[in-house]
């Protein structure tokens, strides 16, 4: 784990990006991006689409092929026209909503699946073309003016029966929660952005197909998913399947989707990528979430909520059946920490907490976001989990990060196929298991309360469940702390059942200098055993 840095025009662009997404978590959307504009300035002028009725051979090889054709020419600049798309303002796209009654696969006998895209405009410019697939031939899904319900000036702004472009995204609806109420399920939208929602949850952290240079110094690349191939479901279907074709300066890539909703959504995920160039930091399964404080960071925000966050912290399920749990940061400054894996069996952002007195957020609903594992598929074989943490002062900012790197380096030429499975839903604790788990973590002054600080700062772990949670308080000698810490050292460390409770608490007071980037660890052993996971957490002492 070490700390890294980036330039400031890269966190710009990042931030700049984001931007949407408190609008479009709003409108019960997702996060869309700034980019070029395809529309038109009137309907006579309008661009042809495809017939409806042209259909074309599909498969995941096909589509394959075509992405592995494409690398072999230059990334082609997006086509800049002026239209009615490029008047919308903030104001004018909120009032526009796609119409429930032309959603697609409506017409499927018992369908569990429909479709409902997102209109460009605003931030969203770029056009997304989706195609229908039926028995491996596809065809073009057309959309118009007449398949979304504009309000108020909105309807001054957009002509009446004009084709679109293309849309910029989509979202899939199911009956997750209840059989008679088609909720939303999925939703693609932005660059190579998605998310998903388990049953109960409320949209949270997104997913990404790639993260390219993250938290370099060089530019951050956002590769876009600029078509999509969805398989018609069948009568009264468990699952829907889809693919993507992805594009940037330095990659093509084919994508493919296999989705099943429940209690807990998963997506079968396949990637094919093909380089153009090469690529500085390859960013496989990328994770985006927002972290702005909780119990360890809240004295800087005078807030009435007692945490703020979609998700809480980073765990790694290793190959040796460890589990590492680093509880997530807002730190003073971009700040990086890598953990070193070799064909990890997950990794993933997750939202320990539950109750809502933990968050006291009537209208967020922070309990109920979702948290997301990543489950390679195959041998990932050496690589790292790097986890990125921007500061931020605002919960409409998505400031975390976390992918894989492989690696292998991704050179001009090469080629790069991955799989893994998404899980989002609660994602609970396993209850049943020997380790006892990272329940919480606090941070304060370090020293003795209600004396002078001593300069030092004080990290309070909660660990419960596992094994060790049905040890009585006299066990405390059989059970040792295992700490280590670089760039610090610990001036005190205490270790304890909480009396009445299956809680055991370890206290550790860290010193270091002024602006230190510290790492810390610790685990739980005793009877020959690892008792608990191990805690990992990087400290910036500003």
């Amino acid at each position: 784990m070490s700390n890294g840095t980036t330039s400031s025009s890269s966190r710009l662009n990042r931030r700049q990006l984001l931007a949407g997404l408190g609008f479009t978590t709003a409108l019960g959307t997702v996060v869309a991006f700034p980019a070029n504009v395809l529309a038109q300035s009137e309907p006579a002028t309008a661009p042809e689409l495809p017939p409806a009725a042209e259909q074309k051979p599909f498969s995941f090889d096909l589509l394959t092929q075509q992405a592995q054709q494409l690398s072999t020419q230059p990334a082609a600049p997006a086509q800049q026209v002026d239209g009615f798309l490029t008047k919308l303002t903030y104001d004018d796209y909120r009032l526009i909503r796609f119409n429930p009654e032309r959603a697609r696969f409506a017409d499927v006998e018992n369908t569990q699946f429909t479709l409902q895209a997102f209109h460009m405009g605003w931030l969203f410019r770029e056009p997304v073309v989706l195609h229908e697939v039926i028995d491996g031939q596809s065809q073009a899904m057309t959309f118009g003016t007449d398949d979304f319900i504009y309000e108020r000036q909105a309807r001054d702004i957009v002509p009446e029966h004009a084709p679109l472009p293309g849309v910029a995204g989509f979202r899939l609806h199911h009956p997750l929660n209840r059989p008679d109420i088609m909720d939303e399920l999925v939703a693609f939208q932005g660059a190579s952005y998605f998310r998903a929602l388990g049953r109960g949850s409320a949209y949270g952290l997104s997913a990404r197909g790639l993260a390219l240079n993250t938290g370099l110094s060089v530019a951050e690349e956002f590769p876009r998913f600029t078509q999509f191939w969805i398989e018609r479901p069948a009568e009264a279907a468990g699952q829907i399947t889809l693919y993507a074709a992805m594009e940037s300066k330095s990659l093509t890539g084919a994508y493919k989707f296999i989705i099943t909703p429940g209690q807990n959504t998963e997506m079968v995920v396949t990637a094919r990528l093909f380089f153009r160039e090469d690529i500085p930091q390859l960013g496989v399964a990328p994770l985006t979430s927002m972290f702005l404080y909780a119990d360890r960071n809240r004295a800087k925000f005078d807030d009435f909520r007692p945490q703020v966050h979609d998700s809480d912290g980073l765990m790694i399920e290793r190959a040796s059946g460890d589990v590492l749990w680093r509880p997530l940061a807002n730190p003073p400054h971009l700040a990086s920490s890598y953990f070193s894996e070799t064909a990890p069996k997950s990794f993933g952002l997750y939202q320990r907490d539950r109750d809502f007195d933990q968050y006291q957020d009537g209208a967020a609903h922070y309990e109920r976001r979702p948290s997301l594992k990543v489950e390679p598929i195959g041998d990932w074989g050496k690589g790292v989990v790097r986890l990125v943490e921007i500061p931020s002062d605002l919960e409409v900012n998505d400031n975390i990060v976390a992918f894989w790197v492989p690696e292998a380096q991704a050179k001009k030429g090469g080629t790069f196929e991955i799989s893994y499975k998404l899980s989002w839903g609660d994602l609970p604790v396993d209850a049943s298991g020997d380790l006892a788990h990272v329940l919480e973590t606090r941070a304060g002054a370090g020293g003795v309360s209600g004396v002078e600080s001593n300069g030092t700062r004080k990290f309070v772990i909660d660990f419960a469940g596992g094994l060790m949670s049905r040890l009585p308080e006299a066990a405390v000698e059989q059970l040792k702390p295992i700490i280590t810490i670089n760039n610090g050292s610990i001036a005190s460390q205490s270790f304890s059942k909480i009396p009445g409770q299956d809680i055991w608490r370890l206290v550790m007071d860290v010193a270091a200098e002024n602006d230190a980037t510290v790492e810390l660890s610790a685990h739980i052993a005793g009877f020959g055993i690892k008792q608990t996971e191990t805690w990992a957490y990087q400290w910036i002492k500003a």
